[in-house]
Protein backbone atom coordinates (compact mmCIF):
# COMPACT_ATOMS: atom_id res chain seq x y z
CA UNK A 1 0.00 0.00 0.00
CA UNK A 2 1.27 3.46 -0.90
CA UNK A 3 1.75 5.99 1.88
CA UNK A 4 3.35 9.33 1.08
CA UNK A 5 5.47 11.19 3.62
CA UNK A 6 5.35 14.95 3.12
CA UNK A 7 8.11 17.13 4.55
CA UNK A 8 7.04 20.76 4.57
CA UNK A 9 3.82 21.13 2.64
CA UNK A 10 2.51 24.26 4.34
CA UNK A 11 -1.23 24.47 3.76
CA UNK A 12 -1.90 20.74 3.53
CA UNK A 13 -3.09 20.54 7.15
CA UNK A 14 -6.23 22.43 6.14
CA UNK A 15 -9.11 20.20 7.35
CA UNK A 16 -10.79 20.64 3.96
CA UNK A 17 -7.73 18.96 2.36
CA UNK A 18 -6.33 16.59 4.99
CA UNK A 19 -9.05 14.19 6.10
CA UNK A 20 -9.15 11.99 9.22
CA UNK A 21 -6.12 13.81 10.66
CA UNK A 22 -4.48 12.66 13.87
CA UNK A 23 -1.15 13.45 15.54
CA UNK A 24 1.31 10.81 16.72
CA UNK A 25 4.31 11.51 18.92
CA UNK A 26 7.16 9.15 18.06
CA UNK A 27 10.73 8.46 19.02
CA UNK A 28 13.51 6.84 17.00
CA UNK A 29 16.99 5.39 17.63
CA UNK A 30 18.26 8.82 16.51
CA UNK A 31 16.05 10.84 18.83
CA UNK A 32 12.78 12.63 18.23
CA UNK A 33 11.80 13.95 14.79
CA UNK A 34 11.21 17.65 14.25
CA UNK A 35 7.48 17.42 14.93
CA UNK A 36 4.64 15.09 15.71
CA UNK A 37 3.65 12.99 12.70
CA UNK A 38 0.26 14.05 11.37
CA UNK A 39 -1.44 11.06 9.72
CA UNK A 40 -4.44 11.45 7.42
CA UNK A 41 -5.64 11.09 3.84
CA UNK A 42 -5.58 13.43 0.85
CA UNK A 43 -7.88 12.37 -1.99
CA UNK A 44 -8.06 8.88 -0.43
CA UNK A 45 -4.26 8.53 -0.32
CA UNK A 46 -2.61 7.84 3.04
CA UNK A 47 -0.17 10.61 3.93
CA UNK A 48 2.06 11.56 6.85
CA UNK A 49 2.98 15.22 7.35
CA UNK A 50 6.18 16.27 9.10
CA UNK A 51 7.29 19.86 9.76
CA UNK A 52 11.02 19.95 8.96
CA UNK A 53 11.81 22.94 11.21
CA UNK A 54 9.07 22.25 13.77
CA UNK A 55 5.50 23.50 13.52
CA UNK A 56 6.49 26.98 14.73
CA UNK A 57 9.75 26.99 12.71
CA UNK A 58 11.88 26.93 15.86
CA UNK A 59 14.60 24.52 14.65
CA UNK A 60 17.55 26.06 12.72
CA UNK A 61 18.70 24.15 9.61
CA UNK A 62 21.82 22.67 11.23
CA UNK A 63 19.84 21.46 14.25
CA UNK A 64 17.18 19.57 12.29
CA UNK A 65 17.35 15.89 13.21
CA UNK A 66 17.28 14.66 9.62
CA UNK A 67 18.04 11.06 10.55
CA UNK A 68 15.14 10.94 13.01
CA UNK A 69 12.81 12.53 10.45
CA UNK A 70 13.56 10.00 7.71
CA UNK A 71 13.61 7.07 10.12
CA UNK A 72 10.24 8.12 11.56
CA UNK A 73 8.65 8.33 8.12
CA UNK A 74 10.03 4.93 7.14
CA UNK A 75 8.83 3.40 10.41
CA UNK A 76 5.38 4.91 9.75
CA UNK A 77 5.25 2.91 6.52
CA UNK A 78 5.91 5.69 4.03
CA UNK A 79 6.70 4.35 0.57
CA UNK A 80 7.52 7.77 -0.94
CA UNK A 81 8.70 11.13 0.39
CA UNK A 82 7.60 14.41 -1.18
CA UNK A 83 9.35 17.54 0.11
CA UNK A 84 8.88 21.25 -0.35
CA UNK A 85 11.49 23.91 0.25
CA UNK A 86 12.15 27.58 -0.31
CA UNK A 87 15.31 28.40 -2.22
CA UNK A 88 17.32 31.27 -3.63
CA UNK A 89 17.86 31.53 -7.37
CA UNK A 90 21.39 31.49 -8.75
CA UNK A 91 20.19 31.95 -12.35
CA UNK A 92 18.69 34.94 -14.09
CA UNK A 93 15.99 32.81 -15.74
CA UNK A 94 14.73 31.35 -12.44
CA UNK A 95 12.45 34.09 -11.18
CA UNK A 96 10.78 34.74 -7.85
CA UNK A 97 7.86 32.38 -7.37
CA UNK A 98 9.12 29.87 -9.94
CA UNK A 99 8.99 26.17 -9.08
CA UNK A 100 12.03 23.95 -9.63
CA UNK A 101 11.69 20.14 -9.78
CA UNK A 102 15.12 19.31 -8.41
CA UNK A 103 17.21 16.58 -10.02
CA UNK A 104 20.68 17.04 -8.45
CA UNK A 105 22.24 18.40 -5.27
CA UNK A 106 25.58 19.61 -3.95
CA UNK A 107 26.07 19.06 -0.21
CA UNK A 108 28.07 22.00 1.17
CA UNK A 109 27.13 21.38 4.80
CA UNK A 110 29.75 20.62 7.43
CA UNK A 111 28.12 19.92 10.79
CA UNK A 112 25.32 17.44 10.09
CA UNK A 113 24.91 13.69 10.45
CA UNK A 114 24.74 12.70 6.79
CA UNK A 115 24.41 8.89 7.00
CA UNK A 116 22.69 6.10 8.90
CA UNK A 117 25.82 3.96 8.46
CA UNK A 118 27.94 4.78 11.52
CA UNK A 119 29.89 1.54 11.17
CA UNK A 120 30.17 -1.33 8.68
CA UNK A 121 29.81 -5.03 9.32
CA UNK A 122 32.94 -7.02 8.55
CA UNK A 123 33.54 -7.17 4.81
CA UNK A 124 30.17 -5.47 4.18
CA UNK A 125 30.67 -1.76 3.49
CA UNK A 126 27.54 0.25 2.65
CA UNK A 127 28.10 2.81 -0.11
CA UNK A 128 24.77 4.11 -1.41
CA UNK A 129 24.65 5.11 -5.11
CA UNK A 130 23.75 8.79 -5.43
CA UNK A 131 24.12 9.55 -9.15
CA UNK A 132 20.40 10.31 -9.55
CA UNK A 133 19.16 11.07 -6.04
CA UNK A 134 15.68 12.39 -6.89
CA UNK A 135 13.16 9.77 -8.02
CA UNK A 136 12.55 10.00 -11.76
CA UNK A 137 8.93 8.82 -11.77
CA UNK A 138 7.88 11.19 -8.97
CA UNK A 139 9.66 14.07 -10.72
CA UNK A 140 7.81 13.30 -13.93
CA UNK A 141 4.47 13.47 -12.09
CA UNK A 142 5.41 16.86 -10.66
CA UNK A 143 6.58 18.14 -14.04
CA UNK A 144 3.39 17.00 -15.78
CA UNK A 145 1.27 18.56 -13.03
CA UNK A 146 3.12 21.88 -13.20
CA UNK A 147 2.62 21.92 -16.94
CA UNK A 148 -1.12 21.18 -16.66
CA UNK A 149 -1.54 23.90 -14.03
CA UNK A 150 0.38 26.35 -16.25
CA UNK A 151 2.76 27.20 -13.43
CA UNK A 152 6.12 28.91 -13.96
CA UNK A 153 8.41 25.94 -13.45
CA UNK A 154 11.78 24.42 -14.40
CA UNK A 155 11.90 20.66 -15.03
CA UNK A 156 15.32 20.23 -13.47
CA UNK A 157 17.81 22.05 -11.29
CA UNK A 158 20.83 21.51 -9.08
CA UNK A 159 20.44 22.73 -5.51
CA UNK A 160 23.41 23.51 -3.29
CA UNK A 161 22.66 23.10 0.41
CA UNK A 162 24.66 25.36 2.72
CA UNK A 163 24.99 25.08 6.48
CA UNK A 164 23.16 28.25 7.49
CA UNK A 165 21.49 29.82 9.28
CA UNK A 166 23.37 32.76 7.79
CA UNK A 167 22.97 33.65 4.12
CA UNK A 168 25.84 33.53 1.65
CA UNK A 169 28.49 36.14 1.07
CA UNK A 170 28.51 37.56 -2.45
CA UNK A 171 31.79 35.74 -3.15
CA UNK A 172 30.23 32.43 -2.05
CA UNK A 173 27.10 33.03 -4.11
CA UNK A 174 29.18 33.62 -7.25
CA UNK A 175 31.30 30.57 -6.49
CA UNK A 176 28.19 28.37 -6.26
CA UNK A 177 27.10 29.69 -9.66
CA UNK A 178 30.47 28.71 -11.13
CA UNK A 179 30.07 25.23 -9.65
CA UNK A 180 26.88 24.74 -11.67
CA UNK A 181 24.31 25.16 -8.91
CA UNK A 182 20.97 26.62 -10.02
CA UNK A 183 19.39 27.28 -6.63
CA UNK A 184 20.50 27.43 -3.01
CA UNK A 185 18.87 26.36 0.25
CA UNK A 186 19.68 25.04 3.74
CA UNK A 187 17.67 21.82 4.01
CA UNK A 188 17.71 19.36 1.07
CA UNK A 189 20.99 17.78 2.18
CA UNK A 190 21.28 15.47 3.99
CA UNK A 191 17.52 14.83 3.78
CA UNK A 192 17.69 13.44 0.23
CA UNK A 193 20.82 11.44 1.07
CA UNK A 194 19.16 9.72 4.02
CA UNK A 195 16.00 8.98 2.05
CA UNK A 196 18.15 7.21 -0.55
CA UNK A 197 19.98 5.27 2.17
CA UNK A 198 16.59 4.25 3.58
CA UNK A 199 15.44 3.10 0.14
CA UNK A 200 12.53 5.55 -0.06
CA UNK A 201 11.88 7.32 -3.40
CA UNK A 202 12.25 11.07 -2.78
CA UNK A 203 11.31 14.14 -4.80
CA UNK A 204 11.36 17.82 -3.93
CA UNK A 205 9.61 20.93 -5.18
CA UNK A 206 11.68 24.05 -4.61
CA UNK A 207 10.15 27.53 -4.79
CA UNK A 208 12.44 30.38 -5.71
CA UNK A 209 11.92 33.32 -3.33
CA UNK A 210 14.95 35.51 -4.01
CA UNK A 211 18.24 35.91 -5.89
CA UNK A 212 20.54 35.20 -2.93
CA UNK A 213 23.11 38.00 -3.18
CA UNK A 214 24.98 37.50 -6.47
CA UNK A 215 22.94 40.14 -8.32
CA UNK A 216 24.53 43.46 -7.51
CA UNK A 217 21.62 45.39 -9.02
CA UNK A 218 19.25 44.07 -6.33
CA UNK A 219 19.16 44.06 -2.55
CA UNK A 220 20.57 40.93 -0.93
CA UNK A 221 18.13 38.34 0.38
CA UNK A 222 16.39 38.79 3.75
CA UNK A 223 14.10 36.49 5.70
CA UNK A 224 11.28 39.01 5.28
CA UNK A 225 11.62 38.78 1.47
CA UNK A 226 11.50 34.98 1.58
CA UNK A 227 8.32 34.93 3.68
CA UNK A 228 6.60 37.46 1.47
CA UNK A 229 7.15 35.46 -1.72
CA UNK A 230 6.47 32.10 -0.08
CA UNK A 231 3.18 33.22 1.49
CA UNK A 232 2.14 34.71 -1.83
CA UNK A 233 2.54 31.33 -3.51
CA UNK A 234 1.52 28.85 -0.81
CA UNK A 235 -1.85 28.19 -2.47
CA UNK A 236 -0.08 27.19 -5.69
CA UNK A 237 2.23 24.83 -3.79
CA UNK A 238 -0.74 23.27 -2.01
CA UNK A 239 -2.70 22.79 -5.22
CA UNK A 240 0.36 21.27 -6.91
CA UNK A 241 0.82 18.73 -4.11
CA UNK A 242 -2.88 17.89 -3.78
CA UNK A 243 -3.06 17.21 -7.52
CA UNK A 244 0.20 15.24 -7.64
CA UNK A 245 -0.37 13.04 -4.57
CA UNK A 246 -2.98 10.66 -6.09
CA UNK A 247 -0.91 10.45 -9.26
CA UNK A 248 2.18 9.47 -7.28
CA UNK A 249 0.08 6.87 -5.47
CA UNK A 250 -0.71 5.25 -8.83
CA UNK A 251 3.01 4.62 -9.35
CA UNK A 252 2.86 1.84 -6.79
CA UNK A 253 5.61 1.10 -4.30
CA UNK A 254 9.31 1.70 -4.89
CA UNK A 255 11.04 -0.47 -7.46
CA UNK A 256 12.64 -3.56 -5.99
CA UNK A 257 14.20 -6.08 -8.29
CA UNK A 258 12.54 -9.03 -6.58
CA UNK A 259 8.94 -7.79 -6.64
CA UNK A 260 6.33 -9.22 -9.02
CA UNK A 261 5.04 -7.16 -11.93
CA UNK A 262 1.78 -6.35 -10.16
CA UNK A 263 3.57 -4.44 -7.38
CA UNK A 264 5.07 -1.78 -9.66
CA UNK A 265 3.44 0.20 -12.44
CA UNK A 266 5.65 1.49 -15.25
CA UNK A 267 2.96 3.45 -17.07
CA UNK A 268 3.94 6.83 -15.66
CA UNK A 269 7.48 6.37 -16.92
CA UNK A 270 6.19 6.24 -20.50
CA UNK A 271 5.85 9.66 -22.16
CA UNK A 272 3.00 10.25 -24.60
CA UNK A 273 4.09 12.35 -27.59
CA UNK A 274 1.09 13.50 -29.65
CA UNK A 275 1.18 13.68 -33.46
CA UNK A 276 4.49 11.79 -33.80
CA UNK A 277 5.75 10.59 -36.24
CA UNK A 278 2.63 11.88 -37.99
CA UNK A 279 -0.59 13.62 -37.04
CA UNK A 280 -3.05 11.49 -35.14
CA UNK A 281 -0.43 9.15 -33.65
CA UNK A 282 0.05 9.03 -29.86
CA UNK A 283 3.67 7.90 -29.70
CA UNK A 284 4.68 5.87 -26.64
CA UNK A 285 8.17 7.17 -25.82
CA UNK A 286 10.20 4.69 -23.75
CA UNK A 287 13.29 6.91 -23.48
CA UNK A 288 11.91 8.31 -20.22
CA UNK A 289 11.86 4.78 -18.78
CA UNK A 290 15.27 3.67 -19.98
CA UNK A 291 16.87 6.84 -18.55
CA UNK A 292 15.94 5.57 -15.08
CA UNK A 293 18.52 2.88 -14.21
CA UNK A 294 16.36 1.20 -11.56
CA UNK A 295 13.29 1.09 -13.79
CA UNK A 296 15.27 -0.24 -16.75
CA UNK A 297 16.90 -2.95 -14.68
CA UNK A 298 13.60 -3.93 -13.06
CA UNK A 299 11.76 -4.03 -16.40
CA UNK A 300 14.40 -6.26 -17.99
CA UNK A 301 14.42 -8.59 -15.01
CA UNK A 302 10.64 -8.87 -14.92
CA UNK A 303 10.45 -9.49 -18.67
CA UNK A 304 13.05 -12.24 -18.24
CA UNK A 305 11.21 -13.70 -15.23
CA UNK A 306 8.20 -14.43 -17.44
CA UNK A 307 10.34 -16.92 -19.42
CA UNK A 308 12.87 -18.38 -16.97
CA UNK A 309 11.27 -21.82 -16.97
CA UNK A 310 10.97 -22.07 -20.77
CA UNK A 311 14.54 -23.23 -21.50
CA UNK A 312 15.31 -20.45 -23.96
CA UNK A 313 18.37 -21.05 -26.17
CA UNK A 314 18.47 -17.69 -27.98
CA UNK A 315 16.88 -14.28 -27.51
CA UNK A 316 16.14 -12.51 -30.81
CA UNK A 317 16.04 -8.72 -30.45
CA UNK A 318 14.38 -6.59 -33.12
CA UNK A 319 15.99 -3.40 -34.44
CA UNK A 320 16.48 -1.10 -32.73
CA UNK A 321 14.88 -0.66 -29.32
CA UNK A 322 14.38 -4.40 -29.10
CA UNK A 323 18.18 -4.65 -28.79
CA UNK A 324 18.03 -2.76 -25.46
CA UNK A 325 15.64 -5.22 -23.85
CA UNK A 326 16.73 -8.29 -25.80
CA UNK A 327 20.37 -8.03 -24.75
CA UNK A 328 19.41 -7.50 -21.10
CA UNK A 329 17.00 -10.41 -21.13
CA UNK A 330 19.62 -12.64 -22.76
CA UNK A 331 22.04 -11.79 -19.95
CA UNK A 332 19.37 -12.54 -17.35
CA UNK A 333 18.56 -15.90 -18.96
CA UNK A 334 22.17 -16.84 -19.64
CA UNK A 335 21.66 -17.13 -23.39
CA UNK A 336 23.04 -15.53 -26.53
CA UNK A 337 21.42 -12.63 -28.37
CA UNK A 338 20.54 -12.64 -32.08
CA UNK A 339 19.85 -9.38 -33.92
CA UNK A 340 16.99 -9.04 -36.39
CA UNK A 341 17.71 -6.02 -38.60
CA UNK A 342 16.47 -4.14 -41.62
CA UNK A 343 17.88 -5.27 -44.98
CA UNK A 344 21.49 -4.37 -45.67
CA UNK A 345 22.54 -3.90 -42.04
CA UNK A 346 24.05 -7.33 -41.33
CA UNK A 347 27.52 -8.09 -42.77
CA UNK A 348 27.42 -11.85 -43.40
CA UNK A 349 25.01 -14.13 -45.29
CA UNK A 350 21.42 -13.48 -44.26
CA UNK A 351 17.90 -14.81 -44.63
CA UNK A 352 15.11 -12.32 -45.31
CA UNK A 353 11.40 -12.16 -44.55
CA UNK A 354 9.12 -9.65 -46.22
CA UNK A 355 5.85 -8.55 -44.69
CA UNK A 356 2.99 -6.28 -45.70
CA UNK A 357 2.47 -2.74 -44.48
CA UNK A 358 -0.62 -0.62 -44.91
CA UNK A 359 1.04 0.79 -48.03
CA UNK A 360 3.74 -1.41 -49.55
CA UNK A 361 6.07 -3.90 -47.87
CA UNK A 362 9.05 -4.04 -45.53
CA UNK A 363 11.52 -6.77 -44.57
CA UNK A 364 13.73 -8.08 -41.77
CA UNK A 365 16.93 -10.11 -41.94
CA UNK A 366 18.81 -12.48 -39.63
CA UNK A 367 22.23 -14.04 -40.18
CA UNK A 368 21.77 -17.43 -41.81
CA UNK A 369 23.97 -19.16 -39.21
CA UNK A 370 22.47 -17.46 -36.13
CA UNK A 371 19.66 -19.96 -35.50
CA UNK A 372 20.31 -23.70 -35.44
CA UNK A 373 17.52 -26.24 -35.99
CA UNK A 374 15.57 -26.91 -32.80
CA UNK A 375 16.79 -23.83 -30.94
CA UNK A 376 14.12 -22.48 -28.58
CA UNK A 377 13.83 -18.75 -29.26
CA UNK A 378 12.28 -15.76 -27.50
CA UNK A 379 11.46 -12.81 -29.80
CA UNK A 380 11.85 -9.41 -28.06
CA UNK A 381 10.86 -5.87 -28.99
CA UNK A 382 9.97 -2.73 -27.06
CA UNK A 383 6.39 -2.50 -28.38
CA UNK A 384 3.85 -4.38 -30.47
CA UNK A 385 1.18 -2.47 -32.37
CA UNK A 386 -0.20 -4.14 -35.50
CA UNK A 387 2.33 -6.93 -35.00
CA UNK A 388 3.66 -7.12 -38.55
CA UNK A 389 7.34 -6.83 -37.68
CA UNK A 390 7.44 -9.13 -34.67
CA UNK A 391 5.37 -11.78 -36.46
CA UNK A 392 7.68 -11.62 -39.50
CA UNK A 393 10.73 -12.14 -37.26
CA UNK A 394 9.04 -15.12 -35.59
CA UNK A 395 8.24 -16.67 -38.97
CA UNK A 396 11.82 -16.07 -40.15
CA UNK A 397 13.16 -17.82 -37.05
CA UNK A 398 10.96 -20.81 -37.87
CA UNK A 399 12.16 -20.85 -41.49
CA UNK A 400 15.71 -21.08 -40.12
CA UNK A 401 14.66 -24.15 -38.08
CA UNK A 402 14.15 -22.46 -34.73
CA UNK A 403 11.22 -22.96 -32.35
CA UNK A 404 9.44 -19.75 -31.30
CA UNK A 405 8.56 -20.21 -27.65
CA UNK A 406 7.06 -16.75 -27.10
CA UNK A 407 7.02 -13.09 -28.05
CA UNK A 408 8.01 -10.58 -25.34
CA UNK A 409 7.46 -6.81 -25.36
CA UNK A 410 7.51 -3.98 -22.86
CA UNK A 411 4.33 -2.39 -24.28
CA UNK A 412 1.37 -4.11 -25.94
CA UNK A 413 -1.08 -1.88 -27.84
CA UNK A 414 -3.42 -4.80 -27.57
CA UNK A 415 -6.41 -3.59 -29.57
CA UNK A 416 -4.29 -2.85 -32.66
CA UNK A 417 -3.56 -6.49 -33.43
CA UNK A 418 -5.41 -9.76 -33.41
CA UNK A 419 -4.03 -13.20 -32.65
CA UNK A 420 -0.38 -13.13 -33.70
CA UNK A 421 -0.15 -16.90 -33.73
CA UNK A 422 2.36 -17.06 -30.85
CA UNK A 423 2.17 -16.56 -27.07
CA UNK A 424 2.72 -12.89 -26.16
CA UNK A 425 3.87 -11.44 -22.82
CA UNK A 426 4.15 -7.76 -21.84
CA UNK A 427 4.63 -5.48 -18.83
CA UNK A 428 2.33 -2.67 -19.98
CA UNK A 429 -0.94 -2.82 -21.92
CA UNK A 430 -2.71 0.07 -23.59
CA UNK A 431 -5.87 0.33 -25.60
CA UNK A 432 -5.53 3.10 -28.16
CA UNK A 433 -7.75 4.61 -30.81
CA UNK A 434 -6.95 3.32 -34.27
Amino acid sequence: MVKIGIIGGSGLNNPDILMNASDYEVNTPYGRPSSFLKHGTIKDVDVVLLARHGRAHTIPPSQVNYRANIHALKAAGCTHILATTACGSLRQDIGRGDFIILDQFIDWTRHRNVTFHEHFEAEAPMHTPMADPFDFAMRQVLIDTCQEMKLAYHNKGTVITIEGPRFSSRAESNMYRQWGADVINMSIAPEVILANEAGIPYAAVAMSTDYDCWKEDEEAVTWKDILQVFRGNVEKVTELLVTAIPRIAKLGGPIALDVPKERFKYEHLIRNVPDFPKKGIQFKDITTLIMDPDALQAAIKQMADQHRDQKIDKVVGIESRGFIFGTGIALELGTGHVTARKPGKLPAETRKKEYALEYGTDAVEIHADAIKPGMRCLIVDDLVATGGTIKAVAELVEELGGVVVSLSVLIDLKNLHGDLGYPLSSLIEYEVEE
